[in-house]
């Protein structure tokens, strides 16, 4: 039966499909790795010289294109903007372009004609950390390709394969370091990533199957709805957005519980072989403009597991939670884990971006106030970003507060992660961050960025309930009336610049320096070895490709 419900909904989707008008509007997505990039498109969109919903990205190749090409016959930009115009469309006028005739960036491979295009380019890199604790490196090496055929398909592919002496990240650590699943057996720490897809693209919408990383929620320091810190994953993604005040995104994924199925995993030699338990996400966010460079954007999602793909959950539209007690009545032990989200995003003003986002997990609005029976199990951000606030210079505060529970659940195949790594905030349930950055780019290509963070954490209310054998059953009750930080476990500070330069497109050097105090018992939980026993890190790097 569930397999005759998805066979209905794909002949519903091509028949939808077919039936609209065709024009030019390619989907490769521009990965979120190249921040200078989005930095610049976000700079453009502060100074009201493109129109874009920065809640949702990654942006694709095209939307990029056409965003460079809008700006290119404004008149308002500055010498500095034009030069990064020009040459950000050596790479992106190869969406807006047929053949080679034009200023294009170096390929190791392309070719372009009126029904195919195709782009082949090495990934290489390599960034070295340094303080009293020795030196540890981190270098990849891989290729990537996009491709159009005809004025609708798109498709991409990327294999990174990297290596580590030390390991930078992992899903304990408080870091933002993307998500890695590292390989077993070895003191190096090795692994590698694979993203790719094929797109389905047409006058105002798309679909298709990638695995890849994304984000929703306005941020410059991490999102708290979807951060795309976890290792990537596949999903089915669906675009549309029939009138210009209106959007709607949609995605279902095949997450990585990692939690042992007993059932169906079986001895085997002198060995196990280990099931996981199936876990998936279904989520929509749709984007309202009520005005002019006003977007209002609210959503809601689903973790749900330890069964097959439910068809209802393919349906781009629903509240979840109310499908969920549909199948499974109000009992928590045989339900799954929903969420809600909002975010709201302002360049109302000239220069100026202000934001909000809103993550709700529980809420009981007649219990919020109850400090004993309160489930108050929110994360919020807010925030805001002045553009030239002198020439070629940008400022940004933010401010985040995750309370207790908001991203764990009593269930472990339903908590709001993949591969174990946290898909909201990266300080994880408990926590508070400042961050404060000044961003200044005299000349084309040059970054150069100071930033201030400070957060606090408080204690895993989760962990210490399921250590201590406290939670007595799966209606939740175990989890109300936790305070807010009342216990600090783990602090930091750190001050950090960096400076970075973009010599060609997609290859550019850097280097930084941090300097940083932990405090805290859970300061070594939380921390990556290289850091701990010193207060300061020297980092310096080169990469070509993402």
């Amino acid at each position: 039966m569930i397999q005759l419900k998805l066979k209905v909904l794909i002949l519903l989707l091509i028949n939808l499909i077919l039936s609209t008008h065709l024009v030019h509007a390619q989907h490769v997505p521009y990965h979120l790795d190249n921040e200078v990039v989005y930095d610049f498109i976000d700079e453009l969109a502060n100074k009201g010289i493109i129109d874009v919903n920065t809640c949702v990205k990654p942006y694709s190749r095209m939307q990029i294109a056409e965003f460079l090409a809008q700006a290119k016959v404004n008149n308002s930009l500055t010498q500095r903007q034009k030069e990064e115009v020009d040459f950000y469309l050596k790479d992106f006028n190869k969406e807006l372009k047929v053949g080679k005739d034009f200023k294009k960036r170096f390929d190791i491979f392309y070719h372009s004609d009126s029904t195919f295009k195709f782009s082949v380019n090495a990934i290489a890199g390599g960034r070295g950390y340094y303080n009293s604790n020795g030196f540890v490196q981190h270098r990849w090496n891989g290729a990537e390709f996009f491709g159009y055929i005809g004025k609708n398909l798109s498709f991409y592919g990327s294999l990174r394969d990297n290596y580590e002496s030390e390991a930078l990240g992992g899903p304990q650590y408080i870091t933002q370091h993307t998500g890695a699943v590292y390989k077993l057996g070895a003191d190096s720490k090795d692994y590698s990533e694979a993203r790719g897809g094929i797109i389905y693209n047409w006058k105002s919408g798309s679909v298709g199957i990638v695995k890849d990383h994304y984000t929703w929620g306005n941020n410059y320091n991490g999102s708290n709805i979807m951060s795309g810190r976890t290792p990537s994953f596949a999903q089915f993604k669906f675009n549309l957005k029939p009138i210009d005040w209106f959007e709607l995104n949609y995605t279902h994924g095949w997450l990585a519980s990692e939690v042992e199925d007993s059932s169906r995993s079986y001895n085997l030699y002198e060995d196990t072989r280990r099931v996981f338990t199936n876990k998936f996400i279904a989520a929509n966010l749709f984007t309202f403009k009520p005005w002019k460079k006003l977007n209002f954007s609210i959503g809601n999602s689903i973790i749900y597991s330890d069964g097959n793909v439910n068809a209802a959950f393919f349906i781009p539209v629903l509240f979840y939670k109310s499908v969920d007690h549909s199948y499974n009545g109000s009992r928590n032990s045989a339900g799954h884990n929903t969420q809600m989200y909002f975010d709201i995003s302002s360049r109302q003003i000239k220069n100026v971006h202000l934001y909000t986002s809103l993550f709700i997990d529980e809420i009981s609005i007649s219990k919020m106030f109850d400090e004993d029976e309160h489930s108050n199990h929110i994360s919020f951000k807010v925030g805001g970003r002045v553009t030239d606030i002198l020439p070629n210079l940008s400022t940004t505060f933010e401010y985040t507060r995750t309370n207790p529970f908001t991203y764990t659940h009593f269930i472990p195949s339903l908590t709001y992660e993949s591969n174990k790594y946290m898909m909201g905030n990266y300080l994880k349930d408990n926590a508070e961050e400042y961050f404060l950055s000044a961003r200044y780019k005299p000349i084309k290509g040059l970054d150069i960025k100071l930033s201030y963070t400070y957060f606090r954490k408080g204690k895993d209310n989760q962990k210490e309930l399921e250590e201590s054998g406290e939670i007595t059953n799966l209606w939740g009750d175990d989890r109300k009336g936790y305070p807010f930080l009342v216990e600090e476990r783990y602090r930091k500070s750190a001050l950090k610049l960096r400076l970075l330069y973009q010599i060609i497109n997609d290859a550019y050097i850097f280097t930084e320096i941090e300097s940083y105090q932990f405090s805290g018992e859970d300061t070594e939980i939380y921390t990556p070895e290289p850091y701990l026993n010193d207060d300061k890190m020297f980092v310096f790097g080169l990469n070509f490709g993402f």
